[in-house]
């Protein structure tokens, strides 16, 4: 099968918009660039459909390379048969290609081989052939120094014929078949790691098995498991207190096998009967259900990927506040609130400590501090992290009144210790300490999340569902995917954009960004795109790919500050000379846009989708698609866990979704839990689709468990 045809099988994508797309993606072009600038080549395709092409490509390479290396190794072996040849060739999927070769493997020691040293393959044989009695008898003409018994050499015999069972793709695949559809997973608790052990680590150990609780007797069809349980279960299982077993009904399966090898009943078949079950037990199925238990693994490692990644679309493209003068403030109670004034542009201008709160509680003194720093930096707005004494720093800046409007936010932690220990902290901040560089992170992922959060790992930004359980690499690059994106959706100011935000722009990657950022320091504001050229190791590659996402505010041409590209500026000069005006005066200008008639500019490359790109484009050149950030208020009476009833209604901001619920910050420690089933009064399959990151709710309390800090919360009240 070409590569083309399986894409298509695999995609429903139209041919020629496959192929141009691979075409594209080998002259190394990005997704982004593609989807945006490239739509006339590939049809129209999005993102998602560009990334399909890329995944199912990579997947028909690495089936194409592990069957060179498998036909390499037939050939090597002299067993390489034209038929095994066309068989190989032919295969589509990497499952029968390994069942095709299985036969051919090179093997460890195995009781079937040791029989085959022993002599014993032709009694095998014999066997199989059905048509042999008194089977005793022509095993004792196998007899030598190592088999000495007619039942030794009768269960040598077995073994050869258990392997050939095992080796046999259409009983592998019926056991499959059963296993996909019948498979019960089923848990049990391993009593010594949870009551037996009295060291303190056992007591240690017990309070974290805790949270595997649910698990410690548990069964259900495998088919129906939910990405989260089997997850959590062999999360468990890893940390060592419960044991997972795969079952179907084995006296079915074997008598299917049964059923399609023994066509007699004489002593042949009372072997071969033996055989089958020794094969079942012994090979097939503990190779099997691992098998099926590590594909459901695969797919539940997609399934929880695909989860963090819109929420991390999400997050990255949460509301900014923009440009503004902000004082961040780290709460904290015995080492202080870390206190900090940053300008429009992000730099620290001021640092200060503050003891607001015990055992200091130098309240007067903190109220006077923030008072004076809000009026000497003209701060316009407050970011509170939402860690340790948050709740009470944030009641203690309500109190103060400002001399004009200030808004107050509070402002999520996840991942800012991680990000203030960084080498990128270190390296803008090598002066001060990570409490203070912590505190920057706050302040500026108020001003633009994206920004700031391209610098820190995602998996610690809080917002996953196992994501340090399932496929690290696959997780990778996922979320990469998901952060060039957004940074390419949103655009970049070249000119303030940092190293990491710069090295996610299409085209550019680390080491660019890293010229980009030594080419500023030394020549100063990039004026206009054409200087971006003068990069060093920035070649007209690099250039194609990434000019259209990179941003200069006040540029000479009005254009380079838009999403249009440098390659359609002369058709836009076009359009407004058209119309007898200059270009500058030609955006915005809706009227005169929506009057075009968009025929007139199609060319060889660009034609109507382009076109209608860059209409939209000028309409509102620069403007950022995000929301504005909006100030939100929890309830202030509910401090900690313990202050919660059941009944209560109270205001929450979703922090966290899953495939079972989502997670709702109601302003304690712990996020509260709004189950799939209590999110609405009607069925719901996709709980993204009811929810998303940063929504403001009001959701019910309807349960509170202290000892195990869990909230159980309802959005389907009314």
């Amino acid at each position: 099968m070409s590569l083309l045809k399986y894409i298509v099988n695999h995609t429903d994508l139209p041919l020629k918009s496959v192929e141009n797309t691979i075409c594209l993606i080998n002259e190394d072009c990005t997704i982004p660039f593609i989807s945006r600038y490239r739509k006339e080549r590939t049809g129209n395709l999005d993102e998602v459909q560009i990334g399909n092409i890329v995944k199912y490509k990579a997947r028909f390479e690495d089936l194409e390379k592990r069957k060179e290396t498998i036909l390499k190794a037939l050939t090597e072996q002299e067993v390489l048969s034209q038929e095994l040849k066309q068989k190989i060739n032919s295969v589509t999927d990497l499952t029968t290609l390994e069942d095709l070769y299985l036969p051919y493997k090179k093997k460890r020691k195995t009781k079937a081989e040791t029989a085959r040293k022993n002599g014993l393959e032709s009694l095998a044989k014999i066997i199989m052939s059905q048509n042999a009695n008194d089977l005793e008898y022509i095993a004792s003409k196998y007899l030598n120094d190592s088999i000495k018994t007619e039942q030794k050499a009768l269960e040598g015999a077995r073994y050869i014929i258990a392997e050939w069972i095992n080796e046999r793709t259409d009983i592998r695949n019926n056991i499959r078949y059963q296993l996909e559809k019948f498979a019960q997973i089923s848990t049990s608790a391993i009593k010594a790691k949870i009551e037996d052990d009295k060291s303190p680590q056992g007591e240690l150990s017990k309070q974290k098995a805790e949270k595997f609780r649910d698990y410690f007797n548990w069964s259900e069809a495998l088919s129906r498991c939910p990405s989260h349980r089997l997850l959590a279960m062999l999360r468990a299982e890893k940390e060592g207190y419960i044991r997972i077993k795969i079952e179907i009904d084995h006296d079915r399966a074997v008598q299917k096998m049964a059923d399609r090898i023994i066509r007699s009943n004489n002593d042949c078949a009372f072997q071969i009967n033996l055989a089958i079950k020794d094969a079942y037990k012994r090979l097939l199925f503990p190779a099997l259900s691992n098998e099926i238990l590590t594909n459901a693994k695969l797919k539940n490692d997609d399934e929880a990927i695909q989860v963090f990644a819109k929420n991390l679309k999400q997050l990255l493209l949460a509301a900014p506040l923009g440009e503004k003068n902000i004082l961040a403030i780290d709460p904290g109670f015995r080492t202080g609130c870390k206190v900090v004034c940053l300008n429009a542009q992000g730099g620290l201008v001021y640092n200060e400590t503050i003891y607001p709160h015990a055992p200091k509680k130098d309240s007067i003194g903190a109220i006077k501090k923030i008072s004076t720093l809000v009026d000497a930096y003209k701060i316009e707005a407050i970011a509170i992290g939402n860690g340790t004494a948050s709740r009470e720093t944030e009641q203690l800046i309500r109190k103060i009144r400002f001399n004009k409007d200030i808004q107050v936010f509070v402002v999520s932690e996840a991942g800012a210790s991680i990000y203030s220990a960084s080498k990128i902290a270190r390296d803008e901040f090598p002066n001060y300490d990570v409490t203070v560089r912590g505190s920057v992170s706050i302040g500026r992922r108020l001003a633009d999340p994206l920004a700031e959060l391209v610098k820190i790992d995602a998996k610690s930004l809080g917002i996953g569902q196992y994501q340090h359980d399932v496929d690290q690499t696959k997780l990778k690059k996922s979320l990469d995917t998901v952060v060039e994106s957004c940074v390419n959706a949103i655009g970049i100011n070249i000119n303030t954009a940092s190293e990491p935000l710069l090295s996610y722009v299409s085209g550019i990657g680390p080491k660019l960004a890293k010229n980009i950022i030594q080419y500023r320091n030394e020549h100063g504001p990039f004026t206009d795109r054409n200087e971006i050229k003068k990069v060093p190791r920035l070649g007209s590659k690099a250039y194609e790919q990434g000019a259209g996402f990179l941003r200069i505010k006040n540029a000479k041409n009005p254009l380079d500050d838009s999403a249009v590209h440098p390659e359609s500026y002369a058709i836009v000069k076009k359009m407004a000379e058209d119309n007898s005006m200059i270009v500058i005066k030609l955006i915005g200008n809706k009227e005169v846009l929506k009057g075009l008639d968009l025929k007139n500019y199609c060319t060889d490359t660009i034609g109507l989708p382009t076109l209608t790109d860059i209409i939209n484009e000028l309409e509102k050149p620069g403007i950022d698609p995000r929301e504005k950030a909006k100030v939100f208020t929890f309830n202030q009476n509910i401090k900690t866990i313990n202050d919660l009833r059941i009944g209560q209604l109270l205001p929450g901001i979703v922090n966290n979704v899953t495939n079972f619920g989502c997670f709702i910050d109601l302003g304690i420690k712990e996020s509260g839990l709004v189950h799939v089933s209590n999110l609405s009064d009607k069925f719901v399959k996709d709980v993204s689709e009811i929810v998303h990151l940063h929504q403001q709710v009001i959701v019910k309390v309807l349960e509170v468990d202290v000892a195990r800090k869990r909230i159980q919360l309802s959005m389907n009240y009314k």
